[in-house]
């Protein structure tokens, strides 16, 4: 059965009002983007606490309705009774496909690096003898594909060394993909934390699916463990408050590695986290930094 998808430009109050009223009524879905998206003007955001929004001030909603409706007259009246003026709408027909099949066309394996590969369970390891990490896309961030998933796993492969035998902590964790790795890569033992309870149990399914045991929990259960790699691939504003936290679960001499940071955002992380770390950025992809540095002992 075909589907039909309208797409239409508003403000951020309006859309907000309207992408809520269209999801509570006659809706299939409704997707939002920023309306300058692939211009200079394009604002990046990430919905990360402590951002002024997370919407932009010009979005564009893309509202899927099943075919036959009239989605014209539905969003008109919508608008009526919200008080918004009625945007330009572009209406277009979606052909029902093998929603399955075509996600598995998206997803192909990711090469982090020589030897470490991110492999989704519906495919063959292109490299059968390299350190193949069995993931498949689902619920919880972290799959490889983002430039902040594979600095971090480019900085274990470089750094952890299993002779070390290293213990590991992944705060924020999502799908556990950098525990995993972490343990199929050498370390002695990962802890996964994360403050989401699907990102937890979907850790936890990725952990025994990579023959791996690893402790995850969720951030309200106590935590006395102090390693020595201490992870965290977020975003910049959680950061910020979590470096007291952080460093408490870092060892004197261990290795702090932060991602999740735009260029521009590395040196007030660094400052923020000079107290407890000497930092630095390791390397930088795409626009984003991957910060690494060293625990000292604070004055």
């Amino acid at each position: 059965m075909p589907f039909l998808t309208v797409t239409f430009e508003l403000s951020r109050e309006a859309a907000e009002a309207l992408g809520d009223a269209l999801m509570e009524g006659a809706a299939l879905s409704v997707s939002v983007e920023d309306a300058l998206e692939g211009t200079e003007e394009e604002t990046p955001i990430f919905g990360e606490p402590g951002a002024d929004s997370s919407w932009w001030d010009c979005c564009r909603l893309t509202a899927m309705f099943e075919s036959g409706v009239d989605a014209r007259a539905i969003i008109a009246e919508t608008c009526a009774t919200l008080e918004i003026s009625p945007p330009i709408l572009t209406l277009s027909i979606v052909d029902d496909v093998d929603w399955v099949r075509k996600n598995h066309e998206q997803f192909q394996p990711i090469r982090i690096s020589d030897r470490v590969w991110i492999v989704p369970t519906w495919h063959r390891p292109p490299q059968p003898d390299a350190v193949n990490i069995s993931l498949d896309p689902g619920a919880a961030f972290g799959t490889g594909s983002h430039p902040t998933t594979r600095l971090c796993l480019q900085w274990l492969e470089a750094n952890l060394m299993p002779a070390d035998r290293p213990d590991i902590l992944d705060y924020g964790c999502g799908s556990g993909i950098l525990a995993i790795a972490a343990m199929k890569l050498g370390a002695a033992s990962a802890i996964g934390v994360d403050i989401d309870l699907l990102a937890v149990e979907a850790a936890r399914l990725n952990a025994r699916q990579n023959a791996v045991v690893i402790e995850f929990s969720t951030a309200d259960v106590a935590l006395d463990a102090v390693v020595d790699i201490t992870l965290a691939n977020i975003l910049a504003n959680p950061l910020k408050a979590m470096a007291p936290l952080l460093a408490s679960h870092s060892r004197l001499g261990g290795s702090l590695v932060l991602a999740g940071i735009l260029d521009h955002q590395a040196d007030d992380i660094i400052r923020i986290y000079r107290p407890w770390f000497e930092l630095s950025v390791w390397k930088s992809e795409e626009g984003w930094s991957c910060i690494h540095g060293v625990r000292h002992r604070a004055p």
